[in-house]
C-alpha cells in the first residue's frame, strides 16, 4: 500500500469512528453494546491500519531500494551526470562528471554549470540552455578546473514536477576527446587515403599513358617495320619485294587481257661510286635520295619507282599504249638527272645507263625475267657510252647468254688454271737490249682457243673475279721472272711490267698481297714495275697518290699505260711518284705519216724528260718508227717489231738469245 492509499484507510476509520458516535445518540442502547460495537469496530480498523502500515514499510524498502539502485547508477555511471535548476545551477553530480570537470563532487553543487564551459563556447551555450525545449544533442568543449579544454558531447532533458511545472535540467556529459582523435585521425588517414588514391590514380594514369605511349610506339614501330619490310630505308621507294609483286601482277593481267602493255626500266647511275668515294657516303645518300625524288617525278601514280640497292633503282610503267610511252619516260628522266645536284656545298653532275622491257616483246612467263631482260638492256647502254637508253631485242639475249656462260667458263678456268702469262720484250732504244718483259695474260680457252684480255677482262672486273685472276698473274711473272734472274745473268732482266686494273688498284689489301707476293717468290721490289692506267688515278686522285706513294716507298717502280687515251696531263702527274710513260700504240702506229702525231710525241717525250719520267712507245712495227723514236731520244720500246707476246718457253729462248737491235 502507497502513501495515498494509507491515508484514505485512516481517513475511512475517522468517518467510521463519527458516524458510530452519531449512531449511537439516536439509539438508546445501553452504554455496553455501544462499547463493544465501537471497539470491535476499532479492532477492524486496527488490523486494517497495521496491514496498511505493513504494505507502507514494504512500498518504502521497495522504494528505497529503487532510490539507492538509481543513486548507484547515477553516482557509478561512466559518463558525468548533473541536475541543475532552470537557471543552470548544478544541484546534483556524480563521481564521473566531477572527476571530468576536475572538482570534487561535493564543491560541484551550487556552482553554475556555465562555469565548467570553455570561454568560445559560453555564447553558444547561454543561447542553447534559453532555448532548450526537449531532449537535445550537442557537441561543446568544456573547461576543467585544472586542464585545458577537451570536447565533450553533451545530452540535456528537462526535469518536470507532478503539475508539468519545469524543475530543471538533467544533464550528461562525455569526454569524446578520444573520439575526436580517433575522428581527426580517420580524417588524417582518410586524407592521406585521398592522396595516396589521387598518387595512385596519377601513377595509374601515368602507367595508362606510358602504355598507350608504348601501344602507339609498338603500332608505330610494327608501322615502321612493315614500312620498312616493303620500301627502301634511305629513299623511302618500294623496295624489290614490293616491285616484284606488282611486276608479277601486271605479267598476270596482261595474260589475261591480251592488248595490255607494260614496261620494266632498269636504271643505273654511272659514275656513282666516283662521287661516292670522292664526296663521301652522306654526299652519296643525299644524290641517292634526290635521284628517287626526281624519279617520281617522272612517273604517274600508277607507275612504280623502286630502288633494288645500291645505284640501281627501277621503274614498271603499266598500262602504256606503245614503246613510244616508255622512251618518253627515259628521255624525261635524263632531262631531270642532267639538272645539277647539291653536294657539299658544290654542283655534281650524274647521267644515268637505263635498259627498257616491254611486255610484249617476249612471251614472258616470269616476272624475273622482265627485270633480266631490262638488266640486260641497261648493260647495253652502259658498253655504248652510258647516259643513254635501250630497248631489249633478242639479239640482247643471245649475247647475254653468251655472257653468262662466259662467267661460268671464267669461273671454271680459275679452278682449272687455265689462264697462261705471255712476255713481250722491253727494248732499250739506246743500246738495243732486253730491259725486260710486259706481263700480258691470256686464257686458253679449252673451246675457243687463246683468248686476250679484251674478251674476258671487263666481265671479270664486273663479276669481282678480277682480283683471283690478277693475284695469279701477278704472282706467275714474279715467280718466272726471278726463275729467269736465277738461271741466267740476274742484271740482264732488270725489269717485269705487269698490269693492274682499275678494282684491283683499289682492293684494300693490294700492297699486302703485292708484299706477300715479293716475299714467296724471292723478286727483288725494285724489278716490279706496276703498270697502271691513267683512268685509274683519275678515279680518285686522293686516294691513288697515297696507293702509289706506299708503292714506291716498297722500291716498285710505276708507269702509266695507254698514255694520251685518257684524262690526265703531264702536268697533272707531276703530283704522283710515277717513273715511266707508256705512249699509246695509236700515236705510233702513224708516226711516219701524221706530223701531228709526231709533235705530240715530241712534246710528250720533252716534258717527261723535264719532269724526270722515261718513256716507252708501245706497238712498234717498223724500221723507220725506230729510228723516229730514236730521234726524238725515246728511252724504250715495245713491240711487233721487236717479238710478239712469247709464252714463257719461247721467251727464255729469246734471253738466251740476247738479241740486238
Amino acid at each position: 500500500m502507497n502513501v495515498d492509499g494509507f491515508s484514505q484507510q485512516i481517513e475511512k476509520l475517522r468517518l467510521q469512528v463519527e458516524g458510530l458516535l452519531q449512531w449511537n445518540a439516536t439509539k438508546p442502547n445501553s452504554q455496553e453494546e455501544i462499547v463493544m460495537e465501537a471497539f470491535e469496530k476499532l479492532n477492524i480498523a486496527m488490523e486494517e491500519l497495521l496491514i496498511a502500515s505493513q504494505e507502507l514499510e514494504e512500498t518504502r524498502a521497495a522504494v528505497e531500494k529503487e532510490r539507492q539502485r538509481y543513486q548507484d547508477l547515477f553516482e557509478f555511471a561512466p559518463d558525468g551526470y548533473l541536475v541543475t535548476d532552470s537557471a543552470g545551477t548544478i544541484q546534483e553530480a556524480n563521481h564521473a562528471a566531477a572527476t571530468l570537470l576536475g572538482v570534487q563532487q561535493k564543491y560541484l553543487v551550487g556552482k553554475p554549470l556555465i562555469v565548467f564551459i570553455a570561454q568560445e563556447d559560453h555564447q553558444s551555450f547561454s543561447s542553447q540552455i534559453n532555448n532548450l525545449q526537449q531532449l537535445l544533442n550537442w557537441e561543446i568543449n568544456l573547461q576543467p578546473r585544472r586542464g585545458t579544454p577537451f570536447p565533450a558531447s553533451v545530452k540535456a532533458s528537462a526535469v518536470y514536477d507532478l503539475e508539468g511545472k519545469q524543475l530543471g535540467w538533467r544533464w550528461l556529459l562525455c569526454n569524446i576527446s578520444e573520439r575526436k582523435q580517433a575522428e581527426e585521425m580517420l580524417h588524417q588517414a582518410y586524407g592521406k587515403l585521398e592522396i595516396r588514391v589521387a598518387e595512385r590514380t596519377e601513377e595509374l594514369l601515368k602507367a595508362n599513358r606510358k602504355l598507350q605511349n608504348e601501344i602507339t610506339e609498338r603500332k608505330r614501330a610494327e608501322s615502321q617495320l612493315l614500312h620498312l619490310a616493303f620500301h627502301d630505308a634511305l629513299t623511302g621507294l618500294p623496295n624489290r619485294t614490293v616491285f616484284m609483286n606488282r611486276l608479277t601482277h601486271a605479267l598476270n593481267y596482261s595474260k589475261r587481257h591480251s592488248d595490255y602493255l607494260f614496261a620494266v626500266m632498269f636504271i643505273d647511275l654511272d659514275r656513282f661510286k666516283v662521287i661516292n668515294d670522292s664526296l663521301g657516303h652522306l654526299n652519296g645518300d643525299q644524290l641517292l635520295l634526290t635521284t628517287a625524288s626526281r624519279l617520281k617525278l617522272c612517273v604517274r601514280s600508277i607507275d612504280t619507282a623502286a630502288r633494288l640497292g645500291g645505284d640501281e633503282f627501277t621503274i614498271l610503267l603499266e598500262g602504256i599504249q606503245d614503246v613510244s610511252d616508255a622512251i618518253i619516260v627515259a628521255e624525261r628522266i635524263q632531262q631531270e638527272l642532267a639538272l645539277p645536284f647539291e653536294l657539299g656545298g658544290q654542283q655534281v653532275f650524274i647521267t644515268a645507263s637505263i635498259g627498257i622491257a616491254l611486255s610484249s616483246i617476249v612471251g614472258y612467263e616470269n616476272p624475273q625475267d622482265l627485270l633480266r631482260d631490262a638488266d640486260t638492256a641497261m648493260y647495253r647502254a652502259k658498253v655504248l657510252g652510258r647516259a643513254r637508253y635501250e630497248l631489249f631485242n633478242s639479239d640482247m639475249y643471245a649475247n647475254a647468254l653468251a655472257r653468262l656462260q662466259l662467267e661460268s667458263d671464267l669461273r671454271r678456268a680459275i679452278e682449272r688454271v687455265e689462264f697462261r702469262v705471255y712476255y713481250q720484250p722491253i727494248v732499250s732504244l739506246t743500246n738495243g737490249s732486253i730491259l725486260g718483259f710486259e706481263a700480258l695474260l691470256r686464257w686458253q680457252h679449252p673451246e675457243r682457243g687463246l683468248l686476250n684480255p679484251a674478251d674476258f677482262i671487263p666481265l671479270a672486273e664486273e663479276t669481282g673475279l678480277i682480283f683471283s685472276i690478277g693475284n695469279w698473274a701477278l704472282h706467275e711473272a714474279c715467280r718466272q721472272t726471278q726463275a729467269w734472274r736465277v738461271s741466267h745473268d740476274s742484271n740482264f732482266l732488270e725489269k717485269i711490267s705487269v698490269n693492274l686494273s682499275l678494282k684491283q688498284f683499289y682492293q684494300p689489301n693490294l700492297i699486302e698481297q703485292i708484299g706477300q707476293i715479293l716475299h714467296s717468290t724471292g723478286l727483288d721490289a725494285d724489278t716490279l714495275l706496276v703498270d697502271i692506267t691513267e683512268n685509274v688515278i683519275m678515279e680518285n686522285s686522293n686516294k691513288a697518290a697515297a696507293t702509289l706513294l706506299q708503292l714506291r716507298e716498297m722500291g716498285i717502280e710505276l708507269s702509266i699505260d695507254d698514255f694520251g687515251t685518257g684524262y690526265s696531263s703531264l702536268g697533272h702527274l707531276y703530283n704522283f711518284p710515277i717513273s715511266m710513260l707508256k705512249i699509246d700504240r695509236s700515236f705510233i702506229s702513224s708516226i711516219g705519216t701524221s706530223s701531228m702525231n709526231l709533235e705530240i710525241i715530241e712534246i710528250i717525250v720533252t716534258l717527261a724528260h723535264k719532269l724526270g719520267v722515261n718513256v716507252v712507245a708501245e706497238g712498234v712495227e717498223t724500221k723507220e718508227q725506230l729510228a723516229l723514236l730514236k730521234k726524238l731520244r725515246c728511252e724504250y720500246g715495245q713491240g711487233y717489231f721487236f717479238s710478239v707476246p712469247l709464252n714463257s718457253s719461247a721467251a727464255e729462248e729469246l734471253i738466251m738469245a740476247n738479241p740486238q737491235w
